[in-house]
């Protein structure tokens, strides 16, 4: 098992896994801080290699499937780190599972019983990203189809559900319904910043409110977070402007830790 009861869990990397050199700088940070908080985080890198869900056909998509694998396998082999990608297909499950601990996935996607039953049947932890459509009393619904193909270990991440054009709300009440269906429950506090569709033919967002989501979430009793990072938020291909800094990450996560310690223990 990745979630280990009693510690939280951090799901951290950059949205798209653009090239080596600046995945192993995020990983290099994210593996200090594993090491550092060993004895209260799990943590698992995320990077992907198709950001296939672009608002426009122009935006980068990332490194494809071959050469996105060959990072994480790098990763991991270099820094220790589990790792967890998107998948968007059925055939890209076995693939992925070989080389990841866990496969991703994406909110869109959360009701796709052919992806959900191939990612199960790898053996690997599955995350699923609650859909901005679905409410979370839904969510049950995605997680039995998960437990019905033998899926080893499911977790459940709330990105914001729509609200109205181009907005996303984040209901905190969300948390504690999914932890209903028995599973580590998740807020994703970068994507839920989002501004769908806002930004000219890419979504904008509102980075100034991560924080803020990231700490309430964990006051609210969420098992973990997941947080897209990059040294230089402003020149990353995809979800400019919602990834955390990279320098910012660690002063977080200890902010979140505390409050955890001093709401829950």
């Amino acid at each position: 098992m990745i979630f280990e009861e009693g510690k939280f869990l951090l799901i951290a990397g950059p949205c798209s896994l653009e090239n080596m050199d600046l995945s192993f700088r995020v990983a290099e940070k994210i593996a200090q801080i594993a090491q550092k908080k060993s004895g209260e985080l799990s943590v698992v890198f995320k990077g992907s290699f198709d950001k296939a869900n672009r608002t426009s056909s122009k935006s980068p998509r990332g490194t494809g499937i071959e050469e996105g694998l060959k990072i994480l396998s790098e990763v991991n082999r270099q820094f220790g780190l589990k790792t967890i990608t998107d998948v968007h297909e059925s055939w890209q499950c076995k693939s992925v599972g070989e080389v990841c601990d866990a496969l991703q996935i994406p909110a869109f996607l959360c009701r796709q019983t052919d992806l959900l039953v191939a990612a199960a049947k790898t053996g690997k932890a599955v995350n699923v990203k609650k859909g901005q459509f679905l409410s979370p009393y839904e969510m049950k619904y995605v997680v039995g189809k998960l437990r019905e193909n033998s899926a080893s270990e499911i977790w459940q991440t709330d990105r914001g559900t729509t609200f109205g054009y181009q907005n996303l709300v984040v209901d905190m009440r969300s948390l504690a319904i999914m932890k209903e269906n028995k599973t580590p429950v998740i807020l994703d506090a970068t994507h839920s910043v989002q501004l769908p569709g806002a930004g000219a033919g890419v979504s904008s967002g509102e980075r100034k409110y991560v924080r803020l989501l990231a700490k309430s979430a964990v006051a609210a009793g969420a098992d973990g977070l997941f947080i897209e990072t990059h040294p230089e938020p402003e020149k990353a291909l995809s979800d400019a402007a919602t990834q955390l800094p990279l320098s910012e990450l660690e002063g977080l996560i200890d902010v979140c830790l505390k409050i955890r310690e001093a709401a829950f223990e």
